[in-house]
Parts: C-alpha cells; sequence; structure tokens
C-alpha cells in the first residue's frame, strides 16, 4: 500500500490517507537540537535520516524528490517539503540556523547548507 491508498468509506467513496509527516506534532522530541558541541552533526545526521524515513519524507533530503511543477501532486509535495524543512530549522541551533535560513529554500537546500558548514569547510 502506497503513500496516498486510498479507504473505502461507508457510503463507498475513498478518501486519501494522511501522509505520515502529517502525524508528527514535536520533531525536537525525536530529533535533538544540532549545536555541534552535545549533539554532533553526525548523530544527528543519523536522528534525522531515521525520523525522515519513518515518516516517508526521506526524498526530501536526499536530492530524489521529483521536482516537476506540472505534476497532480506537485503542490502537496511542496507542502510535505515546508514541514520537513521546518524540521530541520526546529532541531539547530540558533548559530546554526541564522546560517541556513532562507526566505525561497526548499528542505534539500536546507539540507546541502548544513553539510557545507560541517563538511566542506
Amino acid at each position: 500500500m502506497g503513500d496516498t491508498a486510498d479507504f473505502s468509506t461507508s457510503s463507498g467513496k475513498t478518501t486519501p490517507s494522511l501522509h505520515p509527516v502529517y502525524t508528527v506534532t514535536n520533531i525536537q522530541n525525536k530529533v535533538r537540537t544540532l549545536d555541534g558541541t552535545k549533539v554532533t552533526c553526525s548523530s544527528w545526521v543519523k536522528l534525522f535520516q531515521l525520523n525522515a524515513r519513518g515518516y516517508k519524507v526521506l526524498d526530501h533530503i536526499d536530492g530524489t524528490l521529483p521536482q516537476l511543477e506540472d505534476d497532480a501532486d506537485y503542490g502537496t509535495r511542496m507542502e510535505i517539503d515546508a514541514i520537513v524543512l521546518q524540521w530541520i530549522y526546529a532541531t539547530v541551533s540558533d548559530a546554526y540556523l541564522a546560517r541556513i535560513l532562507d526566505n525561497e529554500s526548499t528542505a534539500l537546500d536546507a539540507w546541502g547548507r548544513l553539510k557545507k558548514i560541517f563538511f566542506e569547510q
């Protein structure tokens, strides 16, 4: 069963299932804040990727998310991407947030900026 599986209602109509990303109420309870000292980048990445995989949004940070604007699911994908981006912003320290925050960012963009900070110095 895929992320958008349909479930029949008693009236015979189908309703799309809720994407797992919408069930997360506080990502900070699952991924500790990346501060570079207590929580290192490698630990944070492992925790973040584990949750991204579990909530079926890993493609938003690994570069495999389709970016076809004419696709019928584009709006939903970008809405989910905004949630993943919020997760990133919510789980980095203020110092790192100031370095990766951008008005026109996608989750992949922010992920790449963090990668540059830690691995391409």
